[in-house]
């Protein structure tokens, strides 16, 4: 696939697919000099991995930049042929911290482009306009429903298309499929960095090679499970996953859980430590136990074992990353992935739609 330096994008209008769904809900987006809780933490780690590609195209002069996304899983309704818009979910709240990140002036836009010509958003004399920050692409259903209409008016905006967001690549939707096939396309840097990073754990991890998986959403993580036990020297499986999985290979070790159910017992904690003190190399995806609830023993364990063993780590999904910003954790990992169900596809050896449109 074609990476952003392939591409000739001087003067370009460019649109780029980002992962802004951060946890609004559970954070005030603010504008002070200081990112204090746990979830604006999170906020401000995915929106940063957003900058090494602006920061690219902004220096190879591009006459635009369109920053496109969705928060959560609003319910899009048309009325007089308009989405319906939910403020508590409006990209908008975005603006503070993106032009902090970004320290560059950002321009907001509530609407898609229906223009089939050239130049609907204009850059004036200040240089506003030059970023733009559209609303969130699922208040249009047209976005979940990958129309290619809805992909054309997307394509009206821009001349290229950069796709800089693993977090929504297992999507078959509008900005994500079928938008690049209507343009010149590329990968983002910092999805770049991410195939190579997954890519280098599937075939040639440092050894030891340990993957923690836990977590629920079984149905997404035994093929998980079943890929990484052919590549890793041990896969440690915690959370409500150990009350479902069978231990049908020697490599996988299951965790037994409290009586409660609600996290992972001291002996499974304890065999676990001794598990990854050996690594060399750690992925992660998905908390030992339900740390919403304080059930975070296991989460807490597992964590300072990867820490203290010094190996190269990789973390995803947004439980973990959640529960890792909680306990300031979140920097102490070499490498966190901005995927949760894409990263987790990516290692269970799926083609992923998003990166497939990129080909």
């Amino acid at each position: 696939m074609k990476i952003l330096s392939d591409l000739d994008v001087f003067g370009k209008r460019v649109f780029v697919r980002a992962d802004l769904d951060v946890p609004l809900r559970e954070a005030q987006v603010v504008d002070g000099e200081r990112l204090t809780t746990s979830a604006e933490l999170e906020i401000s780690t995915r929106l940063t991995n957003l900058k090494p590609t602006i920061d690219y195209l902004l220096e190879h002069e591009v006459s635009q930049i369109i920053i496109a996304g969705h928060i959560d899983r609003p319910s899009p309704r048309l009325r007089s042929g308009k989405p319906v818009i939910d403020p508590a979910l409006s990209t908008k709240q975005l603006l503070p911290v993106l032009e902090k990140i970004l320290k560059s002036q950002i321009a907001f836009y509530p609407d898609v482009s229906t223009q089939p010509t050239p130049g609907v958003y204009q850059v004036d004399s200040s240089g506003s306009g030059l970023v733009v920050l559209l609303e969130n692409l699922r208040f249009w259903p047209g976005e979940e429903a990958n129309d290619l209409e809805f992909a054309r008016q997307l394509a009206s905006m821009a001349d290229v298309y950069i796709n800089d967001a693993l977090s929504v690549s297992h999507r078959e939707h509008a900005s994500v499929v079928a938008l690049p096939s209507l343009l010149p396309h590329a990968v983002g840097l910092h999805l770049q960095e991410e195939i190579e990073v997954l890519s280098e754990l599937l075939k040639n991890p440092q050894r030891p090679f340990v993957a923690i998986v836990g977590g629920a959403k079984i149905e997404t993580k035994v093929p998980v499970i079943e890929n990484l036990a052919k590549v890793a020297d041990w896969v440690i499986v915690g959370g409500a996953l150990a009350k479902e999985i069978r231990n049908y290979n020697e490599k996988i070790k299951i965790a037994q859980l409290t009586e409660d159910t609600k996290d992972i017992d001291r002996e499974s904690i304890e065999k676990f430590r001794s598990i990854i003190a050996t690594a060399k190399t750690v992925v992660w995806n998905g908390p030992m136990g339900v740390f919403e609830e304080r059930f975070d023993e296991g989460s807490m364990a597992v964590a300072n074992a990867i820490i203290k063993s010094g190996a190269y780590s990789v973390v995803g999904g947004g439980e973990t990353t959640e529960f890792l910003a909680s306990k300031k954790l979140l920097e102490k990992f070499f490498f966190v992935s901005s995927g949760g169900g894409a990263m987790l596809g990516f290692l269970s050896g799926k083609e992923l739609p998003g990166l497939v449109a990129l080909e």
